[in-house]
């Protein structure tokens, strides 16, 4: 009885190590999304957080901010999505993490 209780404490201490080592590699993992052609562009992490925006001048109409705004939460919108389907199974990250 023992040694099944020791071969199931060792199984689950390699599932955290791999589980550490997905997250790891989920926080420098670097996923670009983007909107309106290529006009607005959003760098994020596995962990979903954002490192970079980028707006190409041509995009910049004052009398349109609603449009540009509009444009940044589409890229982020877009980078977010890919987070997800890159995600290995089973290894659900909460918003935040």
């Amino acid at each position: 009885m023992g040694s099944g209780f020791a071969k199931m404490k060792k199984q689950a201490r390699l599932m955290e190590q791999q589980l550490t080592a997905m997250r790891s590699e989920m926080k420098n993992k670097q996923i670009t999304g983007t909107s309106g052609n290529g006009l607005v562009s959003v760098v994020i992490n596995g962990e979903k957080e954002l490192l970079s925006i980028q707006i190409k001048p041509e995009c910049i109409d004052p009398s349109d901010l609603e449009g540009l705004q509009d444009l940044i939460k589409a890229a982020c919108d877009h980078a977010y999505s890919q987070v997800v389907d890159e995600t290995p199974a089973g290894m659900n990250l909460p918003f935040g993490l």
